[in-house]
């Protein structure tokens, strides 16, 4: 039985959908003013591989994350830039989508837009209003009344008493109750924003979200996922405003992936302490990137240093160095083998991919074993670890292309297909002192050449 460790019941649960064999699931996706930094790719990878997974166990999943464009910050780079929001957003939207396909993230069945849900936005707050949930305020803001919801807080595990001694009102906030949260901002008339009830403005962050994920799953969906930086206030806003409009169970589940971390200090853009995921593969392989963001369980926190990175380039050649020669392509599938039944014991425990990477690694170690003894055998599990890698979104390069790429920049294999052939050519003719050149040309170019029973291969030196 598949079990997820549910954030708010602080507690592992087994997994029933809503409809038997069907997943739905939102994640809270990014806001479109900046490059993606490797703590937005660990949410682009950790639900990636949980939707990956559900597929492979059967589940037919309908997988939407959103994308913020209209926001505070998204307004301020607008302006400091001189150019249209809608020119940002654009351009960092396709940035983000540049940077999924080179990590190998499989694309959400939907991504909707807030600036396409206006409408849906403000039938929600209407709702709020009429339920007594929110209220307008004298300057055309609407709020929504935290102390109207008996449950605030229950998701972060916050007590509400709490929040309001350490709440303030900012200048300019109309608020009945410091704990209380924009649902609609007034614009002036010169500023972006839409025509509502309450008079010309934008909505407020949270109420986005409750917007998209309703209008695309309706009331009640099965999983809810995201950073742990948006477990507060932003989802307990969503459970607060979805759940009073509508009476029902908001999300039956919800999931969020651990930070990264620099000097064990979180990676974000207010500490000026991120890299961001094109930066990171102009050094280093985009597999190296995405084994990294999978070599935690996605609720644990991950370190990212340079050697974190080697280390995932050293496990990844090892994996790639067991399928080499090998091709998969025609091998007669191994079901239900041990490895998979391991496997998938791994990741039934709350999508536990550490586990289920060393499972593959036993893998690798039983094709090296069996190469030379019993070839077909070889054959077949690495047709296994290739599915398995699958899952996980890896191992879906050719050996020898992984291999002999460098990352960030790449070696020309013709090139050094020629000076082996060179080198080959000249110790069978007994010139040691061109085939002493040729090697040295391969050490200065970090090529390293390896003989095998099969022949001979080269791979990059990391």
């Amino acid at each position: 039985m598949l079990q997820i460790y549910n954030t708010l019941t602080r507690t592992k649960e087994d997994f029933v959908p809503h409809v038997s064999g069907k997943v739905k699931m939102y994640v809270c996706g990014v806001t479109t003013y900046d490059y993606c930094h490797v703590g937005h790719a660990r949410m682009f990878v950790a639900f990636d591989v949980v939707v990956r997974y559900l597929r492979h166990r059967g589940y037919q999943v309908t997988y939407i994350r959103n994308i913020t464009d209209i926001d505070d910050k998204i307004l301020r780079r607008a302006r400091e830039n001189d150019e249209l929001f809608s020119d940002l957003t654009e351009r960092f939207i396709a940035a983000m989508r540049e940077d999924e396909e080179a990590l190998f993230v499989v694309r959400p069945d939907m991504e909707p837009r807030a600036t396409a849900h206006i409408e849906q936005i403000i039938v929600l707050i209407e709702r709020l209003i009429e339920g007594e949930y929110a209220y307008r305020a004298a300057n055309g803001d609407v709020y929504y009344a935290v102390k109207q919801f008996a449950p605030y807080g229950r998701l972060s595990n916050k007590n509400p008493e709490e929040l309001l001694a350490g709440a303030r009102i900012e200048i300019g906030e109309l608020k009945r109750d410091p704990r209380d949260f924009a649902l609609w901002k007034a614009a002036a008339d010169d500023e972006v924003g839409w025509d509502s009830p309450w008079g010309y403005g934008r909505p407020g962050w949270h109420i986005e979200c409750s917007a998209m994920s309703t209008c695309c799953l309706g009331d009640s969906f099965d999983i809810h996922g995201g950073g742990s930086d948006l477990m507060f206030p932003h989802h307990e806003n969503e459970i607060a405003q979805s759940e009073a409009a509508t009476g029902k169970q908001f999300a039956k589940v919800w999931m969020h992936n651990g930070a990264v971390r620099v000097d064990n200090e979180k990676m974000s853009k207010s500490l000026n302490n991120f890299f961001t995921v094109r930066d990171v593969l102009q050094q280093h392989k985009p597999e190296v990137l995405r084994y990294l963001l999978i070599s935690s369980q996605y609720r644990s926190p991950i370190n990212y240093s340079e050697q974190s990175l080697q280390q995932a380039t050293a496990a990844l050649e090892r994996l790639y160095t067991a399928l080499r020669g090998l091709d998969v392509r025609n091998v007669r599938e191994l079901v239900n083998s041990s490895y998979e039944k391991d496997f998938c014991h791994a990741m039934d425990d709350d999508f536990n991919t550490p586990i289920a990477l060393g499972v593959m690694f036993d893998l690798a170690r039983d094709i090296n074993r069996h190469r030379e003894s019993a070839p077909q055998k070889a054959l077949q599990l690495a047709g296994v670890l290739v599915r398995l890698g699958r899952v996980l979104g890896i191992l879906q390069d050719s050996p020898d292309a992984f291999l002999q790429r460098r990352g960030g920049d790449s070696v020309n294999a013709a090139v050094v297909d020629g000076l082996i052939a060179q080198r080959k050519q000249a110790r069978l003719d007994r010139n040691w002192a061109l085939a002493d050149e040729i090697r040295d040309k391969l050490v200065a170019m970090k090529v390293v050449v390896e003989d095998t029973a099969d022949g001979s291969h080269w791979r990059v030196e990391r």
